[in-house]
């Protein structure tokens, strides 16, 4: 299915941003609602299901956080995430220095935190069940902890040198986060530890760092502005303004080598990919200019390139119970990249059959119904 993807000309997304869009999110509980970040301040929600039954429909938006709304963000949305248990709260950042719990039915703000400095990146874990922090990169080097239950913004990682540009806790280990940097490093931490940082990722493996021991180590040749854990945990996936992508075994700290060529990347800020899910093997979707790159993670194969959007794409997400993409950019549009049905090859015995068996299993509907059970 992810071979296969392709922009769906039955399906569409309620075009309501006016402006670029930075930041895509699906709720992890029932893969059915979107949340959408726009450089004007606005968040949407939409409803991905098609509750029409009708092969052609557009996904609706339900509600949305417009410029008119007494909390919108007065700059820039750059990261929107459902909370990860259910769907009744979603956070959002914003160049406006602010981080907003949201409570979904009210569209009203439970919490905001303030920071010093314009907010790039914050990301909730997956996983935690004995902890509800928030990880945030704003401007400043010092990685910011939120704790969800106190309202306070009490724990600091202190090491990098410059902006956080990307955060991510590992799906595997609840205490466990990576930090991108403007300082060309990429940090991995344990939250529960007084000095924090477990390792700082080395481009070299230690080769370099040798000759010259007060050269520190550096992920990638320039800003690293991406950071994506596999599902596993095992691998992190990372990328830098030196067009490159790295994969990383996440417990070694090692760099696999794995080479993707030319990865393009002019943003100046957190740049938003992701993995695929429950795949063999497994594809990175990366924004590369107005397309989206795939990418096998292992191989470093460029397997396609998806076109369709008109200008720089910022983010893309995926639905993983149905190998479906989403995409925003600066055009202003989502756009929606679904598995092209293929047609199976006839043969001498579908004359036979009824009309119903040419139809791929896969696609096929599994329930029986006949009319005397009525």
């Amino acid at each position: 299915r992810v071979l296969s993807l392709e922009l769906n000309k039955d399906r569409d997304v309620e075009r309501i941003h006016g402006s670029g869009i930075n930041t895509l999110d699906i709720e992890p509980v029932e893969g059915r609602y979107m949340l959408s970040g726009g450089s004007d301040g606005v968040i949407v929600l939409y409803d991905l299901e098609n509750l029409s039954r009708k092969p052609s429909y557009t996904c609706k938006a339900l509600c949305s956080v417009g410029r008119s709304h007494p909390d919108v963000h007065r700059f820039s949305v750059e990261t929107v995430q459902w909370y990860p248990h259910d769907t009744g709260m979603f956070t959002s950042s914003s160049f406006d220095k602010t981080l907003k719990i949201w409570d979904t039915n009210t569209l009203q703000p439970a919490d905001v935190f303030h920071f010093e400095g314009t907010v790039y990146s914050h990301h909730m874990s997956p996983v935690a069940t004995k902890h509800c922090l928030i990880a945030v990169g704003t401007k400043s080097p010092k990685v910011q902890l939120c704790d969800l239950k106190s309202g306070s913004c009490s724990h600091i990682l202190q090491g990098h040198r410059q902006e956080v540009l990307a955060v991510s806790w590992s799906p595997r280990h609840e205490y466990i986060l990576a930090t991108a940097s403007a300082d060309s490093r990429v940090k991995l931490w344990d939250v529960r530890r007084a000095s924090g940082c477990l390792s700082t990722l080395d481009q070299h493996n230690g080769e370099k760092s040798k000759a010259a021991s007060e050269a520190a180590s550096t992920a990638h040749n320039g800003r690293v502005n991406g950071l994506c854990y596999t599902n596993d945990g095992l691998h992190l996936l990372t990328i830098g303004t030196d067009d490159r992508m790295r994969l990383w075994n996440s417990s070694t700290g090692e760099n696999t080598l794995v080479n993707y060529g030319k990865v393009c990347n002019e943003s100046r800020k957190g740049l938003k990919f992701t993995v695929s899910c429950g795949c063999n093997p497994e594809f990175a979707f990366v924004p590369y200019g107005s397309t989206i790159a795939v990418y096998t993670i292992f191989t470093g194969e460029l397997i396609t390139m998806l076109r369709g959007h008109y200008s720089t794409v910022n983010c893309c997400v995926l639905q993983p119970n149905f190998q479906e993409l989403y995409s925003g950019s600066k055009d202003c549009n989502i756009l929606a990249w679904i598995p092209g049905l293929r047609e199976p090859v006839p043969d001498d015995i579908s004359e036979k059959s009824p009309p119903q068996q040419r139809l791929n299993p896969a696609y096929e509907d599994a329930w029986s119904s006949s009319d005397d059970e009525g």
